[in-house]
Parts: C-alpha cells; sequence; structure tokens
C-alpha cells in the first residue's frame, strides 16, 4: 500500500510552486532589514516570508518586543510600518538551500550589497548562521553583532540562529527569543544614537 503524499500545496506540482518567486519588502533607512537565504518551497506558495509550518520567526519577533502585538507571514508587508524589511540572498525557489548552487549564491551575495548599500537600513540581520557565512565566505565569527559594519555602508551587522524548527540545537521559539531581544536592544540603542553606550557583550552570544 502507498502512503499517500500530505498535499501541501493544493494540487499544484512541486515544479510549478518552485517557479513562483517571494517579492522583498524593501523602503530606505530601514531600522531592520532580515536577511534570509533563499525563499523555501511554502513562503513561495503562499507568497510570503518565514510561512513555513514551525518556523519560530513571527512568533520570536512578537515575544522579544519588536513588533507591538502578534503577527504572521501574511502581514510581512505590513513590517515596513515597524522599519523592518525583507530580503533573501537568492532570489530562486528550492526544496532546502543545500539544492542552490555556488555561483548563484556568490551572485546573490554581490546582489545583496547593492540592496543595503542603496537602502542603509540600520541593521541587516542574517537569519541564519549558515547564511552569513555564506556572505563573508568563513566561518569566524560570532553570533550576535559583528565588530564592523557592512563594508561601504554605516550598516550594523547581526548573525542569529536560523528560525526554522529545523535549527537542532535550539528547537523551541523560547530557545531563540534572546537573541531577537539582543537584536531589539540593538536597534533601539542605534535609534538613540547611543550605539557608543552599547556594551557588545550585550549583544553577542
Amino acid at each position: 500500500k502507498t502512503k499517500r503524499k500530505h498535499d501541501r500545496f493544493n494540487g499544484m506540482p512541486e515544479e510549478e510552486v518552485a517557479l513562483r518567486l517571494l517579492p522583498d519588502h524593501l523602503a530606505e533607512n530601514l531600522d531592520i532589514l532580515i536577511v534570509g537565504i533563499n525563499p523555501g518551497l511554502f513562503a513561495a506558495y503562499v507568497g510570503h516570508h518565514y510561512a513555513g509550518p514551525g518556523n519560530h520567526f513571527w512568533k520570536c519577533l512578537y515575544l522579544s518586543g519588536l513588533i507591538p502585538e502578534p503577527m504572521n507571514a501574511y502581514d510581512d508587508f505590513k513590517l515596513i510600518e515597524h522599519g523592518i524589511g525583507f530580503t533573501n540572498i537568492c532570489a530562486r525557489t528550492t526544496r532546502g538551500s543545500a539544492d542552490l548552487k555556488k555561483p548563484e549564491i556568490q551572485e546573490g551575495g554581490r546582489i545583496l550589497k547593492e540592496k543595503l548599500q542603496k537602502y542603509r537600513p540600520k541593521i541587516a540581520a542574517f537569519n541564519g548562521k549558515g547564511i552569513y557565512e555564506i556572505f563573508v565566505g568563513h566561518k569566524k565569527f560570532s553570533i550576535g553583532k559583528q565588530p564592523e559594519p557592512l563594508e561601504g555602508t554605516d550598516t550594523v551587522v547581526y548573525v542569529m540562529p536560523s528560525s526554522s524548527a529545523r535549527c537542532a540545537q535550539l528547537p523551541r521559539a523560547v530557545d531563540k527569543v534572546p537573541f531577537y531581544e539582543a537584536l531589539k536592544k540593538l536597534r533601539d540603542h542605534i535609534k538613540a544614537g547611543k550605539l557608543q553606550e552599547l556594551d557588545d557583550a550585550d549583544v553577542t552570544f
């Protein structure tokens, strides 16, 4: 007896879902630009960021106080009002980031730098250690605030663990909230013009 496959996409073949793109939500001078690696199938299918079942992103955003009320992936475009935008290093939708090719990741990194130089967010927050690793091309960095701003900009770089429920070291949303609380602290200090007063130990892990 063949096991019936759960239909996640209402009859749409996975190949067709993979052709869908996920729009960026960008504006100049955002407080935080959330940087992902590329759209997953479910996010591309519904057309909204971090929509996958079990992704902790939206819960952590609210529990940390980064947004004033609970929101979900279908509210992603509204986050511009709260100074938060979204982009990905690669635009191509795949089942997992392992399906991306190295040249397209490198090209995506170049395009991301251009976006950051154009839109000048106060903070670029990389949602996943592996994403930042790909972007900088090495592993010699801590989680949290990076010591140097992004080259050619004043944008502060912040790295946090992946919000995916598959993040084995931090399986629950509550495990990830401290990284979002530190991001909020960083944002609040930058907005108040008090970045120099912030102890980096409070925003690095």
